[in-house]
């Protein structure tokens, strides 16, 4: 379960840029895999996922707050579950969310 206490409070200005998303109006099953999804099946619905991710103007600001509370599940900022754990361990994320430049 998403550890919760990470969250910033309901403040608007936070969370406003999410009525700019690109992904507002696409089926949300695009984004989150079903349980048992493996394989083929899975890579190309991440993709299409992605695929729309990258229409997105707001998808830095997504992708640092998926990974500022370290959001377990699906496709966000154009990123999956897997792409942002691994960002996560090569300490290129700030503890903010922010990322950072390569050294």
């Amino acid at each position: 379960m998403t550890e919760i206490t990470r969250l910033p409070g309901p403040i608007m200005d936070l969370w406003e840029w999410q009525y700019e998303g690109a992904c507002r109006d696409a089926d949300e099953t695009l984004f989150f895999h079903p349980e048992g999804e493996r394989g083929s099946t899975r890579r190309k619905r991440a993709e299409a996922a992605k695929a729309i991710c990258a229409t997105c103007k707001v998808i830095r600001q997504c992708l640092e707050q998926s990974l500022k509370i370290r959001e377990p599940y699906g496709v966000w900022g154009g990123l999956s579950e897997d792409e942002r754990s691994t960002l996560l361990a090569s300490n290129q994320v700030a503890a903010n969310g922010a990322l950072l430049a390569a050294t």
